[in-house]
């Protein structure tokens, strides 16, 4: 799933509630306990707006597509930082620093640095290295794989609990090295008002049973140098998961799935969904999601997409995989009683592939992230909870998250496939927007799925006059309840086809969510006002929008966009 994968491929109790205003349903974030919301209708405390990661922030009143373009609407200013932005930057309104109210923005790099600016002047309020506590360390080095470079620090998405500590908490993981050239990946709790260490942090170690690749004596054990965490942090129900990686497809790795208490940071529970998998490569199986995190039910099951990896066909009586092996796989995830156990899953068996021979063939699934879409009623009234997950293979899998249809012959068991309807594949994560489910392939139009009856239409409705090249861009929506939604998309380079560094022009763009033809603004538009420089490799970049501006990472920066002063 890594560079080899690249270069094949491409040459709570938290629940979502519907409320009523005004006959509009319009889809928000309730949560009872401290799973992520967006807090006061107007934060985004974790990737993709929300534990359903459906990118949609319903509060946005201050853009519309009236005022969404290029004589209205540009660059309106940029935060300085040092390392590149992976990750996605999260808002906090109305944080209490020094007896001041702010709206603040965080910002966290591959240099292990986070920030806090003010979001109203774009002033930096303070800012921590996640180093400091380690004299001697740098940020990894980039493992000679060119996914992330120069150097590794944070890369996934952070998430902030306000409940957590006396002002709140942003927990991030970080990634280094120290001066002996070991490498550490460790959990980070920082106070959101001063940015100072809460707790000491977690180095991450794990062991888990298995005789696969990596294994000694039959057991598995995580080794920090081997990974890197691109998949968001998740928080449900003071746990918060950590998710992993490889660097490209450079041995041994496994797909580690760990939880930490919030409250302490004290390791919970450990799960390796290929402990036996084969050493062959690209068969060990890794959790990209570019960039995605893994979503959460109101249960608190956990759903995510496995990227290549061993499946066993061999299933036991309950027709789950007899080794443990959930390559290329839709996995949910029970977490009762704070311990990870596998609890569902779906594996394709269809045109495309096996799960097995489309991860020989670097077909998988795991390329692109999951979402859960908000509860919707069938033909017959019958409430329904659905995910969505794509990834190289061209097709869209829904499956039903009370039962995913596990592994059958031509995937008998799922609740709907969308065969060949992105064309490109897709290295990217979906968005969701007044029953429309949005998803962009590489080297195609991004394109919008109307659902009805609980079920996506089997073709688009609309989709943009531009394409995007690899790896095709996430979608984030902005809307003001069910009026006024916007899709946007950043991108790293203006050309379609395969890039993989360089420097380049990023270009953001904007979109009328009920007809993606309608292109209402490219930062394009307005010759040099709105530029900005970025890197072909930044590719998982996210926008966020929130209080009336537009955030997207850069290399040592993240740029605004707003609406331009009369």
């Amino acid at each position: 799933m890594g560079l080899r994968n690249d270069l094949q491929r491409v040459s709570r109790n938290g629940f979502f509630c519907l409320l009523a205003f005004s006959m509009l349903a319009v889809i928000t974030s309730c949560y009872a306990n401290s799973d992520p919301s967006p807090s006061a209708g107007v934060s985004v405390l974790t990737y993709h707006n929300d534990n359903f990661r459906t990118g949609l922030n319903p509060n946005e009143a201050i853009l519309t597509p009236a005022n969404v373009n290029s004589k209205q609407f540009g660059k309106v200013g940029t935060l300085s930082v040092k390392g590149t932005v992976d990750a996605e930057p999260l808002y906090v309104s109305g944080v209490t620093i020094n007896g001041k109210t702010h709206d603040v923005i965080f910002v966290a790099t591959e240099a292990d640095m986070v920030y806090s600016f003010d979001a109203s002047n774009d002033t930096q309020i303070w800012a921590t290295s996640a180093l400091a506590n380690f004299p001697g360390e740098t940020p990894s080095d980039d493992h000679r794989c060119p996914q992330v470079e120069p150097e590794i620090g944070i890369t996934s998405t952070p998430v902030i609990d306000l409940k957590a500590g006396p002002h709140g908490t942003i927990f991030v993981v970080a990634m280094s090295k120290d001066a002996s050239g070991n490498y550490h990946q460790r959990l980070h709790s920082l106070d959101l008002t001063t940015g100072a260490e809460r707790m000491a942090p977690q180095e991450i170690r794990a062991t888990y049973p298995g005789t696969g690749t990596g294994s000694s004596g039959g057991t598995q054990t995580f080794n920090p140098g081997s990974y890197e965490e691109r998949a968001a942090l998740l928080l449900s129900r003071g746990v918060i998961y950590t998710a992993w990686t490889s660097h490209c497809d450079f041995g041994p790795y496994s797909s580690w799935v760990m939880g930490y208490g919030e409250s302490n940071l004290k390791q919970l529970s450990v799960l390796d969904l290929i402990p036996n998998g084969t050493t062959q490569r690209g068969k060990e199986g890794g959790i990209w999601m570019a960039g995605d995190g893994p979503a959460a039910d109101p249960s608190g099951n956990i759903y995510l997409l496995v990227g290549n990896g061993t499946f066993d066909a061999t299933l036991n009586s309950k027709g789950f995989p007899a080794q443990d092996d959930y390559g290329n796989s839709f996995v949910k995830l029970s977490t009762r009683g704070q311990k990870l156990a596998v609890a569902d899953y779906f594996a394709m068996d269809d045109s495309a592939g096996t799960a097995e021979s489309e991860s020989t063939r670097d077909t998988d699934l795991g390329s692109g992230g999951e979402m859960i879409l908000p509860d919707l009623r069938d033909s017959s009234g019958k409430a329904v909870q659905l995910a969505v997950g794509a990834g190289k293979d061209t097709n869209i899998y829904i499956v039903n998250c009370h039962d995913m249809g596990k592994y059958k012959p031509d995937d008998a068991g799922i609740y709907q496939r969308l065969t060949g309807v992105l064309p490109g594949g897709a290295w990217s994560s979906p968005a969701y927007f007044d029953n429309t489910v949005y998803y962009d392939s590489v080297g195609h139009s991004m394109k919008a799925f109307p659902i009805s009856n609980a079920k996506l239409a089997t073709a688009a409705s609309s989709q943009t006059s531009s394409s995007f090249g690899y790896p095709s861009v996430t979608p984030s929506v902005s809307s003001d309840g069910t009026m006024g939604g916007i899709v946007w998309a950043a991108v790293a380079g203006t050309s379609p086809g395969f890039h993989f560094t360089g420097k380049s022009t990023g270009v953001l763009y904007a979109y009328d969510a009920t007809d993606l033809s309608k292109q209402l603004y490219n930062s394009n538009m307005a010759g040099s006002r709105d530029a900005y420089q970025t890197d072909r490799a930044d590719k998982f970049i996210t926008p966020l929008i929130a209080g009336g501006r537009v955030y997207v990472g850069t290399p040592n920066a993240v740029v605004v966009f707003g609406l331009l002063k009369p």
